[in-house]
């Protein structure tokens, strides 16, 4: 038994590491790209919701913009 106990102890100190800090890190690091993606959707709808909007205006004032043109070169004489 205390030939284990020292093995145990040696082993421990020799891998520096141990399993409860690997998850802390592992933890931090998904909730820090969970963050990041969750700004991305975020800003995706966004993005789409604003080219929707735009999209819309550009489409109304093209709309405006043949009807209200006149041809004026119906006066002139061109060779």
């Amino acid at each position: 038994m205390l030939l284990i106990n020292l093995l145990i102890t040696h082993f421990n100190s020799i891998l520096l590491i141990e399993q409860s800090s690997i998850v802390t890190v592992l933890i931090i690091t998904v909730v820090f790209f969970l963050i990041l993606l969750i700004l991305g959707v975020r800003k995706s709808y966004k993005l789409k919701a604003e080219n929707e909007k735009l999209s819309k205006k550009s489409y109304s004032s093209s709309s405006k913009d043949n009807e209200t043109y006149k041809d004026f070169t119906e006066g002139h004489l061109y060779d």
